[in-house]
C-alpha cells in the first residue's frame, strides 16, 4: 500500500519541498529536492501551523474530553515533525558547518516553541479537567497512558510554575538545547580535525593488509603520502589491538581520550559545568532534589536507589573476575618481556594477543567470513526466520547520500510494513557511532496505518580498492544492535504516535536491540551467510566454536567499563548543589570503585561523553546494563524454546515490538516472560556463577 502524504491538507505556494505532498514511494521523503535554504521556512511555516491547532484545542468553546483535547494535541504538530526529524536526522549523518550553525539558530526556536505550548496555562486546565476524570473514562490501555504521559508531559515542562518561574524555566531550556548542540559540534570537531601520518611503514608492524590499505587511501585522500590512522571506530579500535608500536598506540589514545579538555575552541569543559548545572536548576525548580530524581520517576527504575542497586549488585559480581583478567594479561604481557605495568593504551593489545593464543584466532581471522553485503542478507534473514518479514531494495526512493540504501518492508502476508534507510560507513559529515533513528514515526488515524521510515547508522570498515567492506566480529554485533532497535519501530503497531516504536523507557529501549546481539554467537544463524568472501567457504564449526568459548573473553572488564560510564553519569546527575571545580578530578572520584588500569590524570571521559550530555541518557546510561538483564532473560526463552521458535518470536513481537510505550514496559515484560527479570539469566550467560562458586 503506498501512503497518501501527511501534508497534503497543507497548501502553499512556495515551491519548498515540504510544503506539499510527496510524490515519492510511499510518501519518502524527497532529499533530492531539498536544500538547506528550504529548512527555516520549513520550520517557521510548521510552528505557525502548530500554533494554530493548539489555538483550535485552546479554543473550542466545548467541555473538554478526551478527544478534543488530548487526542487532538497528539494529533498536532505533523509536519513540524517531518521537518524537525529530517533536519536533526541529517545533522548527524550528512552535516556540515553551514547546517550545523543553522541548527544553532534554529534549536532555540523549537525551545521556544515547545516551552510555549506547555506553559501554556489555558491548554493545560484543558488538558487537567480531562485528567481529573480519568478514573470515569471508559478509555483503553493506550488512551490511559497517552492521559497519563499527557498530563505528566505538562507537569514535567513547568506549567504548574508561577508566572516568574516559568521565564526561568524557559531560560534554563534554552541554555541546554544550545550547550548540548555545541557539545557534540565540538566532539565531531575533535574527531575530524585529528590525523595522524606514518610515512614509515615499519612503524605499522601487526595491523592488516587490509587495514593498510583503507589508511592509505584516507592519507591519498588528503592529498599526503603514507598511512592516515584517525579516531574513527575503524580506525581508532584495531590500531589499539593490533599495532605493536606502543608509542604510536599511545598518542592515539591519548588523542582519544582527551578530546573536549584542550582548553581551545573546542573545550567542553565548561559546557559540562554549564549543562549539569542548568539540568539541577531546572530539576530543583520542579520539586526535585536532583535531575536524576526528576529523570528516574519515568523510568522502569524509578529511584536512583534501584539504580545503584543494580549498579552494586553487577560490581559485586564482576569486579573479583575483572581483576583475575587484569591480573592474567599482566602475567601474559610478562612471559613476552613486557615487565611495565599494564596502561590503558596496552590493555586491548595485549588482552588480544591472549585472546589470539587462548583461542587460537583474532578478530582479523573473521573478517573474510563477514562481507557486508552477506550480512546484510544474514541480519535481514534473521528477521525473515523469526518474524516472516521480507526486505526488498527500492532505488526509486530518494537518499541523502549515494552510499545510502533504502528497503521496503513487507510482513508476512505481503502487506507493507516500513521504510528502511540504511547507511554505514564513515564520513566527515557523519558524527561517531551506530544509531537507529526515524524519519517518520508510526500511528493510526482511524483505518489508516501510517507506516513509519526507519534509518540505520553506522561507522563500519569501509571497502577499500581491492576488498568489499570486510566487518570485524564487533561490527556484526553492532549491526545486530540497532537492527533490533530498528525492529522496535519496524513492528510498531499503537494508535498513538507519541507512543510507537522505541518511545518507550530509556532503560528498555535497549532490550530488544541487546536481545539481537545474542545471536552473533549462534551457528544456526552463522550457517546462513558467513561465507569466506572468495572462496564461498562457510565459516568452519570450530571457528564458531571458538567465537563462543572467547565470547565471555574479559566480560568482567567489560562489563565494568559499562559501570564506569553507569557511575560517571549517576555522579554528575546526583548532584544537589551547583558544580564549579574541576571537571576531570570529579570525574577521577566518581570511578575510582570501577578502576581497572591506572587511572591517567590528563584524560576525561565526560568530556566526549555524548550519551548523558547530548544523546538523551543524562541520567540512564546505567539502562544498558539494566536492558542487558532484560535481553539476557528474553533470550533464555529463545533458548528453552528453539533460538528460531516463531511462537516465542510472536509473542516477543506483540507483547513487546510492536507495543512501543502504550503500556509500562513491565507490564509488556511480564506479558511476555511471565516472570520478573533477574540478573540470573546474564551471569548463566556470562559464565559469572560458574566463575564465582570455584
Amino acid at each position: 500500500m503506498t501512503e497518501k502524504s501527511t501534508l497534503s491538507s497543507y497548501n502553499s505556494i512556495s515551491n519548498n519541498p515540504f510544503l506539499h505532498p510527496f510524490d515519492t514511494p510511499h510518501a519518502a521523503i524527497p532529499f533530492n529536492e531539498i536544500k538547506l535554504e528550504h529548512y527555516l521556512p520549513s520550520f517557521q511555516e510548521a510552528i505557525r501551523i502548530h500554533e494554530s491547532e493548539i489555538d483550535a484545542i485552546v479554543g473550542n468553546k466545548d467541555v473538554p474530553t478526551f478527544q478534543n483535547t488530548i487526542e487532538a494535541l497528539e494529533n498536532s504538530g505533523r509536519l513540524l515533525s517531518l521537518v524537525t526529524n529530517t533536519f536533526f536526522n541529517l545533522n548527524s549523518a550528512e552535516t556540515t558547518d553551514e547546517m550545523q550553525q543553522l541548527a544553532e539558530e534554529i534549536s532555540p526556536m523549537l525551545t521556544d516553541h515547545s516551552n510555549n505550548i506547555s506553559l501554556n496555562a489555558q491548554l493545560f486546565e484543558r488538558v487537567k479537567q480531562v485528567f481529573i476524570q480519568k478514573d470515569y473514562l471508559e478509555l483503553v490501555a493506550e488512551q490511559q497512558t497517552l492521559l497519563q504521559k499527557t498530563y505528566d508531559s505538562f507537569a514535567d515542562n513547568g506549567a504548574n510554575l508561577n508566572d516568574t518561574d516559568k521565564i526561568t524555566y524557559r531560560n534554563l531550556t534554552e541554555k541546554l538545547d544550545t550547550a548540548s548542540l555545541t557539545f557534540d559540534r565540538n566532539i565531531l570537531k575533535e574527531v575530524n580535525d585529528y590525523s595522524l601520518i606514518i610515512s614509515d611503514k615499519q612503524r605499522l608492524t601487526g595491523l592488516s593488509d587490509d587495514y593498510l590499505e583503507a589508511a592509505a587511501a584516507k592519507a591519498s585522500a588528503k592529498g599526503q603520502n603514507g598511512w592516515l590512522l584517525d579516531l574513527t571506530a575503524p580506525s581508532y579500535v584495531p590500531a589499539m589491538k593490533f599495532l605493536d608500536n606502543r608509542e604510536l598506540r599511545q598518542q592515539l589514545y591519548m588523542a582519544f581520550c582527551t578530546k573536549g579538555i584542550h582548553n581551545d575552541a573546542n573545550d567542553n569543559q565548561e559546557i559540562i559545568r554549564s549543562i549539569v548545572n542548568n539540568r539541577l536548576q531546572l530539576a530543583q525548580l520542579l520539586g526535585h532534589k536532583t535531575y536524576a530524581e526528576y529523570v528516574l520517576k519515568d523510568r522502569m527504575a524509578e529511584t536512583s536507589d534501584n539504580v545503584y542497586k543494580l549498579l552494586n549488585e553487577l560490581l559485586t559480581a564482576y569486579k573479583p573476575v575483572a581483576d583475575k583478567e587484569i591480573e592474567a594479561v599482566q602475567k601474559y604481557a610478562a612471559s613476552l618481556g613486557f615487565t611495565e605495568q599494564l596502561k590503558p593504551w596496552d590493555w586491548a593489545y595485549y588482552a588480544e594477543k591472549l585472546k589470539d593464543q587462548t583461542f587460537t584466532f583474532n578478530e582479523d581471522s573473521l573478517r573474510p567470513y563477514f562481507e557486508l553485503n552477506n550480512v546484510i542478507t544474514g541480519v535481514f534473514g534473521l528477521a525473515t526466520k523469526l518474524y516472516g518479514i521480507t526486505f526488498k531494495e527500492n532505488t526509486n526512493i530518494p537518499v541523502y547520500h549515494p552510499e545510502v540504501k533504502t528497503f521496503e518492508v513487507f510482513d508476512q502476508d505481503g502487506q507493507y510494513l516500513a521504510l528502511l534507510y540504511t547507511d554505514f560507513f564513515p564520513r566527515q559529515g557523519k558524527r561517531p557511532g551506530a544509531w537507529m533513528t526515524e524519519f517518520k514515526g508510526q500511528w493510526k488515524d482511524g483505518e489508516d496505518n501510517h507506516r513509519p521510515h526507519i534509518s540505520l547508522v553506522m561507522n563500519f570498515t569501509r571497502p577499500t580498492k581491492t576488498k568489499p567492506a570486510l566487518l570485524s566480529f564487533d561490527e556484526v554485533k553492532t549491526f545486530l544492535h540497532e537492527f533490533g532497535h530498528a525492529l522496535h519501530g519496524i513492528f510498531s503497531n499503537t494508535i498513538y504516535l507519541s507512543l510507537s516504536g522505541t518511545s518507550v523507557y530509556r532503560d528498555f529501549v535497549e532490550c530488544p536491540s541487546q536481545f539481537m546481539e545474542n545471536y552473533a554467537v549462534e551457528k544456526e544463524f552463522l550457517d546462513d551467510f558467513a561465507f569466506q568472501y572468495q572462496t564461498k567457504e562457510l565459516i568452519p564449526f570450530e571457528m564458531i566454536q571458538k567465537i563462543k568459548n572467547a565470547e565471555n573473553y574479559n566480560i568482567g572488564y567489560q562489563c565494568i567499563r559499562q559501570l564506569n560510564f553507569g557511575f560517571i553519569d549517576m555522579a554528575w546527575h546526583m548532584l544537589e548543589k551547583d558544580f564549579s571545580t574541576n571537571v576531570i578530578e570529579f570525574e577521577k572520584q566518581a570511578e575510582k570503585q570501577t578502576q581497572l588500569l591506572p587511572s591517567l590524570e590528563n584524560t576525561c571521559i565526560s568530556s566526549a561523553f555524548g550519551h548523558i550530555f547530548s544523546g538523551g541518557y543524562a541520567a540512564g546510561y546505567y539502562s544498558y546494563k539494566w536492558a542487558e538483564v532484560l535481553a539476557a532473560d528474553s533470550f533464555a526463552a529463545f533458548q528453552n524454546a528453539g533460538i528460531f521458535n516463531q511462537d516465542v518470536a510472536n509473542s516477543f513481537r506483540n507483547n513487546i515490538l510492536s507495543n512501543g510505550g502504550s503500556e509500562k514496559p513491565m507490564t509488556l515484560y511480564k506479558r511476555f516472560r511471565g516472570q520478573d527479570p533477574s540478573i540470573n539469566a546474564l551471569l548463566i550467560a556470562n559464565g559469572i556463577t560458574l566463575h564465582t562458586t570455584k
